[in-house]
């Protein structure tokens, strides 16, 4: 997600286009889940385990380059895996969310440190370093956010996309990893350099789940008056034909059902960086709508952390900050929301 690291399944009720889809021909849909991002790294460290207790999926962000042993992960430059072990309670926390019925999604890159692909200039020992991750905790799912420079480094956007595939080829049948790229995104949709990553990815042979992007802090991509949800349904749109002509130079046509089941809607909760722009509890249930009836595969939002009202230790609540989301409501509401008609 675009911030600092001290931020940064099934249906129950298929939309009408959805369902149709699974009738249909051609490829198989996978399967729709929610899962809010967690900033593990913040400090004070967050309770996950207990937060996030009945979600089908919790996305655990970030995985990056350890900043002296760029072929080494780390969580957030920070924490070693070991260390993150006893520091976070990575493995107990993980460990009580399968206990509740859910699992992990692990996220590698973010905004604020460089992603392992950027770092590490040797294949092996980038495909080292992701498995190291991916075996550590059972990972079924995994999720490269990528984005500002590492999104700019075609080179690093190939070294990254050869790896993925290598890791997928390793998977038996009975245990394949899913595989998420996380992009930003415009009401114009996916840039140039979006695109790129995609379309590399697809071309690596990469059995790509879907592209996740963050409708979030717009800017001056977003029309006067536009309101957030109305800019990220224009953004969803014009990805989802972006998706289906990268599937299609890929080889591989998807219908209209199809494309949707493959992209992921990620707001950020609450109060944007972008001074002006916010995405209450309404917006959000117009979100989950609109999600629900196109079919998309995935609703994520940043983060689990701030899902919650503002208390006099938390500063401003007009300015975004990691630990709120700067509105009045119930602790876990928008994850209630967001979350709607997904799940077990």
């Amino acid at each position: 997600m675009n911030r600092s690291h001290r931020r940064f399944l099934p249906f129950l009720a298929l939309g009408s286009v959805a369902a149709a889809a699974l009738t249909g021909c051609g490829q198989d849909l996978n399967q729709p889940w929610a899962g809010p991002y967690v900033n593990v790294t913040a400090y004070p460290y967050f309770d996950f385990g207990a937060a996030a207790a009945g979600q089908s999926h919790t996305v655990l962000g970030f995985v990056v380059a350890d900043p002296e042993e760029p072929c080494t992960p780390s969580w957030g430059g920070y924490y070693g895996l070991e260390e993150a072990g006893t520091t976070l309670r990575m493995e107990e926390q993980i460990a009580a969310l399968r206990e509740a019925g859910g699992d992990v999604v692990v996220s590698f890159g973010g905004a604020a440190r460089d992603e392992l692909a950027t770092a590490c200039a040797d294949p092996d020992a980038l495909l080292g370093a992701y498995r190291q991750v991916l075996d550590r905790y059972a990972v079924p799912v995994a999720d490269f956010d990528v984005e500002l420079n590492d999104l700019e480094d075609p080179a690093a956007n190939q070294r990254r996309a050869e790896a993925v595939a290598r890791l997928q080829e390793e998977r038996s049948a009975e245990a394949p990893l899913e595989v998420w790229v996380t992009l930003p995104v415009s009401p114009a949709g996916l840039s140039e350099d979006g695109e790129n990553l995609v379309a590399q990815m697809l071309a690596a042979g990469v059995d790509l789940a879907g592209v996740n992007v963050m409708t979030m802090n717009y800017s001056e991509s977003r029309s006067s008056g536009q309101s957030m949800v109305d800019a990220s349904e224009e953004a969803a749109r014009a990805a989802h034909g972006q998706v289906r002509e990268l599937w299609a130079a890929a080889g591989q046509e998807l219908s209209e059902e199809q494309a949707w089941n493959r992209l992921g809607l990620t707001p950020m909760i609450g109060v944007n960086d972008v001074p002006g722009e916010v995405v209450d509890l309404e917006a959000a249930a117009q979100l989950n709508e609109f999600a629900r009836e196109q079919g998309v595969g995935r609703m994520s939002f940043w983060s689990l952390n701030r899902d919650r009202t503002c208390t006099a230790e938390h500063g401003d609540p007009a300015e975004a900050n990691d630990f709120c989301s700067g509105l009045e409501q119930e602790a876990g509401e928008f994850t209630r929301v967001l979350g709607r008609g997904f799940g077990d």
